[in-house]
């Protein structure tokens, strides 16, 4: 058996492999990158991640036309509006996805971190670690890399966003990069696509139902996400295979 990397070799190798990928895959289209990705043997093992959110049907079917066996993981945290969880079945019964995976938060671990349910109202980054981070991080253990719904057009942290990138451990694809709010709208109405009831109710981002309000006309699609707070992703991210928080001025810049 040949020698297990380094966890610097394997950073350095899982960036080349993304840089190599985005060069060859840059003015390709979304269908491409996923196809590509989903079959080339050098890519390795993939899981779409889903939130089952508002936009999430585009990837999700996207990836049935492609591969419905692919691996689909849903992070179920326990505290998602239960709107979501119906939809997030209707979806998965509807586009015949033959792999799905509802990934929950360790018991043991939410009775010891946050036995009353209320982490989220004092610490929300650990309450996303706990209930998100975590889990998804075991989750990906067996697998090469994972597919992310992440766009450009959300801003921020997002602005500069490479179909394929990695978090220091798996190579991450974005093959909806590039698509901007219309493109996604365009795509759910040509396919037909059910729409996440909720956002008919004025949430046109859904997370989990502690940290999640109604947005009112003219506002940010994510501004009732962590309302009123300094923070604008679950908050928690890998980089070089560990957990970190973004800070404010990165997430917050804007693009020039």
């Amino acid at each position: 058996m040949g020698r297990a990397m380094q966890p610097e070799e394997l950073r350095a190798s899982l960036q080349s492999q993304a840089d190599a990928l985005n060069e060859a895959y840059k003015h390709h289209s979304a269908h491409d990158v996923l196809e590509r990705a989903l079959k080339d043997p050098d890519v390795g093992q993939l899981a779409l991640v889903s939130s089952f959110g508002a936009e999430s049907v585009a990837l999700l079917h996207l990836v049935a036309v492609i591969d419905r066996s692919t691996p689909v993981l849903f992070l179920d945290t326990q505290m998602l509006f239960a709107e979501t969880l119906t939809y997030q079945m209707e979806v998965a019964e509807r586009l015949h996805l033959t792999d799905m995976r509802v990934i929950h938060p360790d018991p043991a671990e939410v009775s010891r971190i946050d036995p009353d349910g209320t982490l989220n109202q004092w610490d929300t980054d650990s309450c996303c670690a706990l209930r998100k981070t975590v889990p998804l991080q075991r989750a990906l253990a067996g697998f090469d890399g994972w597919i992310t719904g992440r766009k450009q057009y959300q801003g921020a942290a997002r602005a500069a966003l490479p179909f394929f990138e990695t978090d220091g451990t798996h190579l991450k694809v974005n093959p909806l990069a590039h698509w901007d709010r219309n493109d996604v709208q365009d795509y759910m109405n040509e396919n037909r696509l059910p729409r996440h009831p909720l956002v008919a109710q004025g949430y046109p981002s859904i997370g989990c139902a502690p940290c999640t309000t109604r947005v009112a006309p003219g506002e940010d699609p994510r501004a009732g996400r962590w309302r009123n707070q300094d923070k604008t992703e679950c908050g928690i991210h890998f980089v070089n295979g560990k957990m970190v928080r973004i800070p404010a001025p990165a997430r917050n810049a804007k693009a020039g």
